[in-house]
């Protein structure tokens, strides 16, 4: 089963250290010529700017990035990092820096441009693109919180509940998990919810 992770859409962040002034944008690309668009975008809405630093990585094993005059090892990498570290990929992020006049050294450099950059991806999100198991769980009221908090622990996410006589919850399983899940769902609710498998789709779909 093959899975990947991406940002969910654009992610943008700001903040200021010793008055300079950072801003992140995280973007979901598929090629590198995507990347470098947005990156020659980035440069020209900010071409006051000191500087410009860039990294990106696709599902393909490309991966690249730009210290753009900042000490060596100070922005590129560390931003790279945070999408590895992360496990994201397809993504391009450019974070640009207003200096400020006052020095912040590599240390401070580097814990600058990855808060910037994890900011922004936590603003974009990250979705899994995998093969999930579409099911449904009818369930009374009193049961549904509890079962969409079951339908976390097994990778799961709850795409959207119908609410009637009772509730349904309409929940993507990762596949290969959708059997364990129902046998589970089965014996905690004592026999009373049946997990119904409705379909099968490959897509992107947000965590959290």
């Amino acid at each position: 089963m093959s899975e990947y992770y991406i940002p969910t859409g654009p992610g943008e962040s700001e903040f200021t250290e010793k008055r300079s002034r950072f801003l992140g944008h995280v973007r979901m690309v598929e090629t590198e010529d995507e990347a470098r668009t947005f990156i020659a975008e980035m440069k020209k809405k900010y071409y006051d700017a000191r500087h410009n630093c860039w990294c990106y990585s696709l599902r393909d094993g490309a991966e690249r990035y730009s210290d753009d005059g900042e000490p060596q090892g100070s922005a590129g990498i560390p931003m790279l990092e945070v999408l590895r570290r992360r496990g994201v990929t397809n993504a391009v992020c450019v974070v640009t820096r207003y200096f400020g006049g006052v020095l912040l050294g590599t240390g401070g450099l580097l814990r600058a441009y990855t808060k910037s950059t994890a900011d922004a991806l936590q603003a974009a999100g990250i979705s899994a693109v995998r093969r999930w198991v579409e099911t449904e769980l009818p369930c009374s009221y009193a049961q549904a919180e509890k079962l969409k908090l079951e339908a976390a622990e097994a990778g799961g996410v709850v795409e959207d509940v119908e609410y009637g006589a009772g509730v349904t919850l309409k929940v993507l399983i990762p596949e290969g998990e959708s059997e364990r899940f129902a046998a589970r769902i089965f014996d905690r609710s004592s026999g009373t919810v049946t997990v119904r498998v409705t379909g099968e789709s490959r897509r992107a779909v947000p965590l959290g």
